[in-house]
């Protein structure tokens, strides 16, 4: 009989990842429960469990961020925009996807929207809060679409690397039947995707559910707050309440994390299959 030999440094380093997860979630917890006056400077004090499991904090912490108003923004953009990437950009990648490597033309349109991806946001803020000012789209319609265009290049890259493993073979009998190119890809095509279309979801609701930079630029001044703005209000000039914050950041994880499990199931298998060439 074979024994099976322990990798010492896999389980090591597993170890480390999983510290690295478990860990910032733990101190997240505690202080989210814990009062202000719970919270010294040594480590004692702040590792250690709450005296009192509390509610105060989350209560307080929703006050002060209007929970359920900011909450309905960020579900409003996120759904929205979630919704819009998969529609347009699976066409746009199963339209490059398909003619890149016969046509100079596409492969040109493919690699320069792919490079977008190397653009950094600084570059564009400030002309992009002009230009979205003087058009009247300085509020959460115009960050739904400058929303979709950031994350076009990468789910782009992902669709159309998809369709690799999508043998032409189908296309071929629909075409044969008369299904038209719309019909065909409406009807095989996106259904077959199923697995790209959660690993888009996830991806894009996730950096677009925290991203703070772009709601701050382009919202500036209006009552139009998303979750991770409003949470801004619990840093100040002089300190930042971290009880308080923990708790909003808790609270702003539900949702997300509930939609994450519910795709999980399709997420691996979309990343791998879209990463071949």
């Amino acid at each position: 009989m074979i024994e099976k030999k322990t990798n010492w440094a896999a389980m090591v380093v597993l170890i480390l990842g999983l510290s690295a997860i478990v860990f910032p979630l733990y101190l997240t917890v505690i202080i989210a429960f814990k009062q202000p006056s719970e919270m010294t400077n040594s480590i004692s004090g702040i590792l250690s469990l709450p005296k009192t499991w509390s509610l105060s904090n989350f209560k307080e912490a929703m006050r002060v961020t209007d929970f359920w108003r900011s909450l309905r923004n960020s579900l409003l953009i996120t759904t929205i925009t979630v919704a819009l990437s998969i529609v347009i950009h699976s066409i746009m990648g199963y339209v490059l996807g398909r003619n890149k490597g016969s046509s100079k033309f596409y492969n040109f349109v493919y690699l320069f929207i792919v490079s977008g991806m190397f653009v950094p946001f600084a570059i564009l803020m400030m002309p992009l809060a002009k230009q979205t000012a003087e058009l009247g789209l300085a509020n959460w319609f115009g960050v739904i679409i400058l929303y979709v265009v950031f994350y076009m290049p990468m789910n782009i890259l992902l669709y159309s690397g998809y369709l690799v493993n999508i043998p032409m073979a189908l296309e071929e009998a629909a075409r044969v039947d008369g299904a038209s190119t719309w019909r065909t890809y409406w009807k095989i095509i996106f259904p077959i995707m199923k697995p790209m279309h959660a690993t888009v979801a996830v991806l894009t609701a996730l950096a677009v559910w925290n991203d703070v930079m772009t709601p701050l630029v382009i919202m500036a001044g209006s009552d139009q707050n998303t979750l991770p703005l409003a949470q801004l209000n619990f840093q100040s000039q002089f300190g930042t309440n971290y009880n308080l914050a923990f708790a909003s950041y808790l609270l702003a994880l539900i949702p997300i994390l509930i939609f994450y499990v519910i795709c999980q199931k399709q997420i691996l298998n979309g990343v791998v299959n879209g990463a071949v060439k």
